[in-house]
Formats: C-alpha cells, sequence, structure tokens
C-alpha cells in the first residue's frame, strides 16, 4: 500500500492534467538540429535531457527568458490532417527561444517548437504543426 501513496501524486497530476481546463490550448512546431546554441545555455550540450525531449519557447511563454529551464507536460490535441496525434503525454524542458533559435521551426509563430524526438513522440512527424494541450509542471 506505501508504494501506491508514492506514485499517487503523480496520479493525480495526470488525471487534473486530462481535464481540459487545467492545461493551455496553444500551436506546436518542430524543429530538428543543429540546437547548438541556445538562447537558454549556449554551446552547454547538458541543458539537454537524455530522452531529447526539449522545445524552444515561443513568444507567448518566453516570459522575457524566465521560459529557460521550465517543465511542460504536452499533448498533441488536434491537427489539420485526422489521424495526426499520437495520445502520448510527454514532459518537455524549455531550453530555446524559437525567435533566435539556430534551427528554423517547421512553422513560424507557434507556442512552442518541439524537438524533431519530441514532436515525433506525440504526433506524426510529417505534419509541420499540430494543436498542443501544455501545463507547466
Amino acid at each position: 500500500m506505501a508504494h501506491l501513496h508514492s506514485f499517487l501524486p503523480f496520479l493525480l497530476l495526470l488525471s487534473n492534467f486530462s481535464h481540459p481546463s487545467h492545461g493551455d490550448v496553444g500551436t506546436s512546431s518542430q524543429y530538428s538540429p543543429p540546437f547548438l546554441p541556445t538562447a537558454c545555455y549556449g554551446f552547454d550540450p547538458g541543458q539537454f535531457p537524455s530522452s531529447n525531449l526539449f522545445a524552444a519557447a515561443g513568444n507567448g511563454i518566453w516570459d522575457n527568458g524566465a521560459a529557460c529551464g521550465r517543465q511542460y507536460l504536452v499533448r498533441c490535441i488536434s491537427a489539420a490532417e485526422q489521424g495526426t496525434c499520437s495520445g502520448e503525454l510527454i514532459q518537455v524542458r524549455i531550453v530555446d527561444f524559437a525567435l533566435t533559435a539556430v534551427s528554423q521551426p517547421s512553422i513560424d509563430g507557434t507556442t512552442m517548437v518541439l524537438s524533431d524526438t519530441a514532436f515525433g513522440t506525440i504526433a506524426n512527424s510529417s505534419a509541420t504543426s499540430i494543436n498542443i494541450e501544455f501545463q507547466q509542471i
């Protein structure tokens, strides 16, 4: 029983995230290498999670650089082409600012630009833009 209690906060977070009113809604595109340097941590390769699930913040969440290092739960909720979303929920770390990223996003002006690995985990990687639900954790 104690083992279940250690997972309870995580399960509550996930159940809260699945309710539409608890997350923000935005758009996402993707970008591919090169990823360095970044607006947050320059040439430090340690900024990237080993999972390669990271993102560049768009204007709406950049917050004058305060977004650097923030963690978000992200999932694809819809796209122009039916069947694009995988249904996966991922956690990403903000490491860059979309407007100054070395590699250009597949579409400009999105809320969050996901690494190609992160984007491909929650959506068909052939899509250029998706609608996302995201929540800072």
